[in-house]
């Protein structure tokens, strides 16, 4: 019941204008800024790590922005899974580092986009594949009955969505060693352990168990690597995408050394608009060992 319900809720929000599902979302953002809860929590305590030197004036400025920010981007999600591209597309600008991407895919190779998880990171994908052959990995929703309307929804620029387990990595360097591109966010803690799957890198300062995966494909099929986001505008429905080059450093054979590279662009896209990052994200909760995790318990503060 509670499927079918989450179920027509996408459909009809999807059928609403975007900038009256963005005043429901900065809405919502609002009251996990005004009220205890976890989000709130988690999100002053990344923000306190990642900006020591900001005052507390700045930091509270940022805490509320990005969970106004946060719930835009959650009440976004069901227009682009929903209404039909030519609905959407135009409210999308390009923005900075274009030239990146055109000089990327005039290379003739396999294309590995990664980037945070900003702005709305759902439309970056949904965009990239109008401009070229795309495949972009994702994790299926938690509940079940819902994963065909997100797979749909995310396909329907022509991305080729493919789950992230062994046999969708595959398909991905499949696509690579053709000529495509590949979608991927990199900022999360990966499941996997030991250097196959993650390692501890610096992000802004603190050591983060970051992903390899960028580093392993990117060596095993000779792919190109740059980073992108899309930022939201201040005009209500519209959005602006930018790319960053990548760094030779990324396809060390150290994958310390490669990590340290992906979190250090990563880290100067999210300086770009800070406001547009996840900061609710427990990014420093797996630590190295003997080293505490920074999450308190839930609580009231």
């Amino acid at each position: 019941m509670r499927a079918k319900i989450v179920f027509y809720f996408i459909r009809l929000f999807g059928r609403l204008p975007m900038p009256v599902l963005q005043r429901f979302g900065g809405g919502l953002g609002w009251l996990f800024y005004l009220f205890p809860n976890r989000e709130r929590c988690n999100a002053r305590i990344t923000i306190d790590i990642c900006f020591p030197e900001w005052d507390e004036k700045q930091k509270r400025a940022l805490l509320k922005q990005s969970l106004i920010e946060g719930g835009k981007t959650l009440f976004e999600m069901p227009l682009f899974w929903v209404r039909q591209p030519e609905e959407w597309l135009d409210y999308i600008e390009i923005g900075e580092g274009y030239e990146v991407l055109q000089a990327a895919l005039a290379e003739d190779r396999g294309l590995i986009i990664a980037g945070p998880h900003m702005g709305n990171w759902e439309l970056t994908v949904q965009y990239m594949a109008t401009l070229t052959n795309m495949t972009a990995i994702y994790r299926p929703p938690k509940m079940p009955e819902l994963a065909e309307l997100a797979r749909e929804g995310r396909s329907r620029t022509g991305a080729n969505m493919v789950p992230a387990t062994p046999k969708g990595v595959k398909e991905l360097l499949k696509a690579l060693k053709s000529g495509g591109a590949l979608g991927i966010l990199c900022d999360q803690q990966p499941k996997a352990a030991g250097e196959q799957g993650a390692v501890f890198a610096p992000f802004f300062g603190r050591p983060a168990l970051s992903m390899v995966l960028i580093n392993r494909i990117a060596r095993k099929t000779n792919a190109k690597v740059i980073f992108s986001y899309t930022e939201r505008l201040s005009k209500p429905g519209h959005f602006k995408v930018h790319w960053r080059e990548g760094s030779k450093q990324l396809l060390d054979a150290d994958p310390v050394v490669a990590a340290t590279a992906m979190n250090e662009i990563l880290e100067t896209c999210i300086r770009d608009c800070p406001e547009q990052y996840i900061w609710s994200y427990k990014r420093f909760h797996i630590q190295p060992e003997g080293m505490p995790s920074p999450y308190r318990k839930y609580n009231t503060g």
